[in-house]
């Protein structure tokens, strides 16, 4: 069972990151980039030359892949690929709406020289990776509804509201959302409009300080395609 599946993944990957453009990968700072995305997100369950997976990642089923050795047997485009994805019915979610496209090509680019360093040499890298983060510029796009559908896995809003159409706990700890495009109010604190929907999706808890809503850190462009999406929903 476990061949055939692993095999149906290989080949579904390969078909979907055929037609993706690989960029230079061979640069000093995109893989000090990649490094220290790969540090702080994929060690727990991947490991690393020399580094353990936390016990999250022993626990999987199935068991995360050393990606030293990915990176040697898939090309950039099916790493870039799973990595923005993710893989259905796996522990792997898709860090799309986590990293942008240009730091998912970093994370691919530091894959590639990981499968040749040392544990020793890991360390060295980790240690000579400042913790400062760049600033980088957000490009916005007009609101898009079918990516706001997916950032609602992105964001785990499926774990506490019922959602059309959408596959989910079908928890009630939030209200369901059947309907929120013709609903008057958010929260029943907010008029119910682009605006505020953005508003009360980024910062819940300013708008109303007793809400369970938490804080998801969702960007502005997301807040917006969310926001877009919720508006068919009547």
């Amino acid at each position: 069972v476990y061949t055939v599946l692993t095999t149906a993944l290989d080949r579904s990957i390969s078909q979907r990151a055929e037609e993706i453009d690989v960029p230079a990968l061979d640069q000093p700072d995109m893989q000090a980039r990649g490094l220290s995305h790969y540090r702080d997100q994929c060690v727990q369950c991947h490991g690393a030359p020399g580094v353990a997976r936390h016990d999250v990642g022993k626990g999987m089923t199935p068991v995360p892949p050393n990606l030293a050795h990915t990176a040697r047997n898939r090309t950039p485009a099916e790493v870039f690929w799973a990595i923005k994805h993710g893989i259905k019915m796996t522990g792997m979610p898709s860090w799309q709406f986590i990293f942008s496209d240009e730091e998912i090509w970093d994370i691919v680019a530091f894959m590639r020289q990981m499968g040749g360093l040392s544990p020793a040499e890991y360390q060295a890298m980790v240690a000579s990776v400042s913790d400062q983060p760049e600033e980088t510029e957000t490009s916005h796009r007009f609101p898009n509804a079918d990516r706001g559908r997916l950032a609602m896995y992105g964001y785990a809003c499926i774990a506490c509201h019922r959602v059309p159409g959408l596959v989910g706990p079908q928890a009630d700890v939030g209200p369901p959302l059947a309907g929120m495009g013709s609903r008057r109010y958010i929260a029943g604190v907010l008029a119910n409009n682009r605006d505020n929907m953005v508003r009360w999706l980024r910062n819940p808890t300013q708008v109303d300080p007793l809400t369970a809503m938490p804080d998801l850190n969702v960007t502005e462009q997301d807040a917006n395609d969310i926001a877009a999406y919720l508006e068919t929903l009547e």
